[in-house]
């Protein structure tokens, strides 16, 4: 079965609601303040749960932590995970809790960044000592030139190409994405606080997810790898057979950034790493990300750069309605690319059934007392 995907973030959260309440899920709402959608409508991170009070076996899924990509990743959770039913009828021992647009400025502004210029999934690190990406400084004054009066996608590639000559792809890539700490202006930034969208996911995992004794963990994303395909990369859990866990569930597919087999280099601060960090001593967790493909890299990269010009120069209202966003969403929804959708959806759902299936043979463990709400 294929599924619309949501045309914007408004659409998106209404669909979610819909078809958690139609699937009878306990719903939770966090209010972004101070921020109001392109609409005029809130910017919320609503969190959806099925199953027992104090579930012994927790399978949890987030889509929109890097903002635009929450549109892939709600039509997974809205169409395949509620909309099908896959959350319901589970075991007496197992809950589904779905975080839907954890950042939702982002969601709702299309940008991967909140609205700080934050990369989220770059935002769970000590703040007090971050730990910054040297080689970022270097590619800074490419990827965001100083005084620029308009956007030249020309002069990016170029000096793109010269970097990749100079460092290698790898290294550049690294440069890249890994994340830094000192451009505020800059991609990849992880702020120099906890941010907001920070401070809520803390409040889910402490409130929502420790407790149970086996969690799979999924954090839905796009935009790295070939187009279409869904590429679960291992991002750890607390104890040492994790990865061995984690290859039991999703099989060879399985990808590592750290043993270089991923399409993603390895990144800090990331969601999964605050799951482990939240959860306690004697739980498992399993965590992936499900990374779609959309684009090339440079294609992607070209995108984010526009977009932080876009947003450099224009205020929000404005940026949002620029023809420069057509870039952005194409890199990270492409638009007009059923083809690519039904993929999507189909490996999805292969993905949420491997989850399902991996803590259905996981041992009985402890349960909780605390609620899910």
């Amino acid at each position: 079965m294929t599924y619309a995907f949501p045309t914007d973030y408004a659409r998106a959260r209404a669909e979610f609601l819909r078809a958690a309440e139609s699937a009878g899920a306990r719903l939770r709402t966090f209010v972004l303040p101070g921020h109001q959608g392109p609409d005029g409508g809130e910017l919320c991170v609503d969190t959806a749960y099925l199953g027992p009070a104090g579930p012994a076996k927790l399978l949890v899924t987030v889509s929109g932590t890097h903002g635009i990509e929450g549109f892939c990743g709600s039509a997974c959770q809205s169409g395949i995970l509620l909309g099908e039913g896959m959350a319901r009828g589970l075991p007496g021992d197992t809950g589904v809790l779905l975080v839907h647009a954890l950042n939702p400025y982002g969601f709702a502004y299309l940008r991967r960044v909140n609205e700080e210029n934050i990369d989220l999934n770059r935002n769970f690190v000590d703040h007090d000592d971050p730990p910054h990406n040297d080689p970022y400084d270097l590619v800074h004054p490419v990827l965001v030139p100083p005084d620029a009066p308009a956007f030249a996608a020309g002069r990016l590639i170029g000096e793109l190409t010269g970097l990749r000559e100079l460092l290698g792809p790898q290294i550049l890539q690294e440069a890249v994405t890994r994340g830094q700490y000192r451009q505020p202006d800059g991609l990849f930034y992880g702020g120099r606080r906890a941010c907001w969208s920070r401070r809520v996911f803390q409040t889910i995992v402490a409130e929502q997810i420790a407790g149970a004794a086996h969690i799979g963990y999924l954090d839905l994303h796009t935009g790295l790898g070939a187009r279409g395909v869904g590429e679960p990369i291992f991002r750890g859990g607390p104890d040492a057979d994790a990865f061995q866990r984690a290859r039991r569930w999703y099989g060879d597919a399985l990808t590592a950034s750290e043993q270089g087999t991923s399409s993603s280099t390895p990144i800090v601060g990331n969601t999964a790493g605050a799951v482990a960090a939240g959860i306690g001593p004697g739980s498992e967790l399993t965590a992936i990300t499900l990374e779609f493909g959309t684009q090339p890299g440079v294609e992607v990269l070209v995108a984010l750069c526009a977009d932080n010009w876009l947003h450099q120069h224009l205020p929000p209202a404005e940026a949002v309605r620029s023809e420069l966003k057509s870039l952005i969403r194409e890199a990270f929804c492409p638009a007009a690319d059923e083809q690519w959708r039904g993929l999507v959806l189909q490996r999805a759902r292969e993905v949420f059934g491997q989850a399902l299936a991996g803590l259905a043979d996981a041992k009985p463990g402890r349960r909780s007392t605390a609620a899910r709400s």
